[in-house]
């Protein structure tokens, strides 16, 4: 009798966690995405939490914050959330943040000030890349108050038609993902060249992240 109590407790907690993740999870997003403070729009923060390599065999939780910059068509152009290391302090590594910032950022992001730098103004200036200089805070002031910070792209190079050459093609895929798999799926699936002798643009399915949420001001 026991074991009959203990299959069906087993079945029907089996059944929900189905349920839950087939058909209620699918339904919130679907709801929050038609919101005004969760639908995908520029200058959207999309939260997700991935799964990597630690460096060795194993593999441990990464935790990305990222900033819509560009919607063209179905190419939705990400960047990456960061934090400039202070002066002299050098600390900066794959740019996946902390559990426990990840749950901060979630409560405040569109309370902070993160400031937009051009991608070549990251390479000026004295020290290391992603390291706090005398240029970036001369070029950014807001700098001083805020260390966050997201690579930005010139307004004359966005919604642009694809380029034709196959390096230019390679470099414009770069943080770009399906605008679609976003709204529907609530997937991070990257655009990437097809290596096929059509060398076209692909969804890489297999390369999809889960999104856990998307917040806007």
């Amino acid at each position: 009798m026991n074991k009959t109590i203990l299959v069906v407790v087993i079945i029907s907690a089996v059944v929900f966690f189905m349920v839950r993740q087939m058909v209620y999870k699918p339904y919130m997003w679907k709801k929050a995405i038609q919101s005004e403070a969760h639908k995908l729009q520029l200058g959207s923060f999309i939260f997700s939490k991935q799964r990597g390599s630690n460096g060795s065999q194993s593999f441990e939780n990464k935790y990305f914050v990222f900033k819509v910059i560009e919607i063209n068509g179905d190419y939705v152009r990400l960047s990456v959330i960061r934090k400039l290391s202070e002066k002299g302090t050098f600390s900066q590594g794959d740019f996946s943040t902390t559990s426990a910032d990840y749950k901060t950022l979630k409560g405040n992001i569109t309370n902070l000030l993160i400031t937009p730098i051009q991608q070549e103004d990251l390479y000026k200036g004295d020290g290391p890349r992603f390291e706090m200089n005398d240029y970036l805070l001369q070029q950014y002031p807001d700098l001083k108050k805020s260390r966050y910070y997201y690579e930005d792209i010139p307004e004359e190079t966005k919604n642009k038609p694809l380029p034709t050459n196959a390096m230019e093609l390679n470099m414009y895929f770069s943080l770009v993902y399906s605008k679609k798999e976003i709204i529907e799926n609530q997937k991070l699936s990257p655009w990437i060249m097809n290596n096929s002798l059509k060398n076209e643009p692909e969804i890489a399915d297999r390369l999809s992240e889960k999104i856990d949420l998307i917040v806007n001001k």
